[in-house]
Formats: structure tokens, C-alpha cells, sequence
């Protein structure tokens, strides 16, 4: 753990905004098999922290939010919790179905972090991994409130791509930048604002850790290509994104590898 901040509620009458939808549900349907591949998971220390900080224990029911393909919702799984992984993009939620069927706790929900569907203080837990910032923050607020039983937790969570500690880091960033259809209007850093607005007026916690990913260009170019802003197949821009990363690979890699650098920032507390 490299960091464990408590900040207060900031203000009973902080504006709760919406972020813009930006087509959130259905952008990452053609990626599913590269997002299933080549995005990262989330290091051993978050559940960890949630036991040791939230008491997480095996028997409590967890809603997965914009659960995707599953990477977060199997962990828990595997921890031992019931899980109702809450998906409406039908290509995601298909590859959750078909990676995590085998487990008994897994329930497969269609629906949106907006309108969940689940009964009301039917879960302990409600998380968003890479994903909360397709909400719309008020009413998706208001859902977890709905659905949590009283004491329960809310667990927002990202693997933030580092852009600037290596040189391969830094030409990926730059090719983002030029070739991505979308990239600059959607990427952010979650600030202390936007995360006050999910848990305000009660406290809440962050813990930071490091997370990496070392692949061959194979895989780099899958990670690229699970991105819902990288041009796809048949754009224009594809096959010239394509060669520019290939030559970022020859003249950056080290042995053959070039290596991804996260930082897994995990938000959690109580909201009412």
C-alpha cells in the first residue's frame, strides 16, 4: 500500500453532477475479446484492505456494477462472496457469463448502475471497477443508497494508466493523443470533487497501489486495441495507429517486452 488517506464529508450541499454519457454502454462491444485478454486486474492488496478496513468476509453479498467481463467480479467470487454482477452491454456481460458460470455465488444481472433492479438493502457491498465515471453520479448515488443495508459499503476503484515514468510510456501516451477517436475528451484523473460527489456528506478513504503489466507486442497491441477510443478495424486511422506502435515497440521494448505502469487507486466508505 502506498497510501491511505481519510478525508471528511465536504459539504451537505456539494451539486451532485452528471458526467456525459459518451455512448458508455455500448463503446467497448467490439473489444470484448482484447478487454478480456489484455486489461489489467487489480492487486491482491485492495481485497485485503476491504477486509481489513470494511470487514469483508465471505458471506456478504456484493453488487458488481458495470461488472464488464468480470476481471473485479471474480475476485471477489473466489474470496467467497455471493456476487450479483450488474452489466448492460450484452457482449460484456456474455464473456462475464460464460468466464464465471462455474462459480455457485455468481448472479448475472442486466441492468445499469442507475437502475439496478436488486431489492432494497439487499447487498453489503456495491463496487465499480474502471467504471464509475460513466455514471450519472446523482441518480447512480441514490440506486447504492437504495440498495445497500444499513452499515454497508461503497467501493469505487481504477487501474490509472502511468503516462510519463518511461519513454515507451511517454510515445503511447503522444500516440493516444494523435490517433484516438475520443481520448482527450475522456480522459481525466478522478479528482477529490468528482469522488466527494458519489460519498458526500459522509468520509471516505483512499488507498493507492502499484500494479503492472509486461507484454510482448502482441499484447501490446491488444491492450491498445481494449481501449473503447482506439480507432478499430476498417477506421481510416487504423492501420497508420498500427504501425506507429509497432515502431514506439522496436525502439522502446527491453528484451522484447514493454511494461505497463498502474496506479490502482481504491475509494471506499459509507454513503447515506
Amino acid at each position: 500500500m502506498l497510501q491511505l488517506k481519510w478525508f471528511p464529508g465536504k459539504s451537505k450541499n456539494l451539486p451532485l453532477l452528471s458526467m456525459p454519457a459518451l455512448n458508455a454502454t455500448s463503446r467497448f462491444s467490439n473489444r470484448v475479446e482484447n478487454y478480456v485478454r489484455y486489461r489489467p486486474g487489480y492487486p491482491p492488496e485492495v481485497l485485503q484492505t476491504l477486509k481489513s478496513e470494511c470487514g469483508l468476509h465471505r458471506q456478504q453479498a456484493v453488487a458488481d456494477v458495470a461488472s464488464g467481463t468480470g476481471i473485479w467480479t471474480r475476485i471477489l467470487l473466489e474470496n467467497g462472496n455471493p456476487v450479483f454482477a450488474v452489466e448492460p452491454n450484452a457482449e460484456m456481460r456474455a464473456a462475464g457469463e460464460r468466464l464465471l458460470a462455474a462459480f455457485p455465488g455468481f448472479t448475472s444481472v442486466v441492468a445499469t448502475a442507475e437502475e439496478t433492479g436488486l431489492p432494497d438493502h439487499s447487498v453489503d457491498f456495491v463496487t465499480a471497477a474502471q467504471a464509475a465515471h460513466w455514471f450519472d453520479r446523482a441518480r447512480a448515488r441514490r440506486e447504492f443508497i437504495r440498495i445497500l443495508r444499513p452499515g454497508g459499503w461503497l467501493v469505487l476503484m481504477w487501474n490509472e494508466r502511468v503516462t510519463d515514468t518511461t519513454a515507451f510510456l511517454r510515445e503511447y501516451e503522444k500516440l493516444l493523443v494523435k490517433y484516438g477517436t475520443d481520448y482527450e475528451e475522456i480522459r481525466h484523473q478522478r479528482t477529490v470533487d468528482e469522488i466527494h460527489q458519489f460519498f458526500d456528506p459522509g468520509a471516505y478513504r483512499q488507498c493507492i497501489f502499484d500494479l503492472h503489466q509486461e507484454f510482448d507486442y502482441a499484447g501490446v497491441e491488444g491492450r491498445l486495441l481494449s481501449s473503447s477510443y482506439a480507432p478499430g478495424p476498417g477506421h481510416r486511422r487504423h492501420q497508420a495507429m498500427l504501425k506507429e506502435l509497432q515502431h514506439i515497440f522496436d525502439v522502446h521494448a527491453q528484451n522484447g517486452r514493454a511494461t505497463f505502469e498502474y496506479k490502482t487507486r481504491v475509494y471506499f466508505g459509507k454513503i447515506r
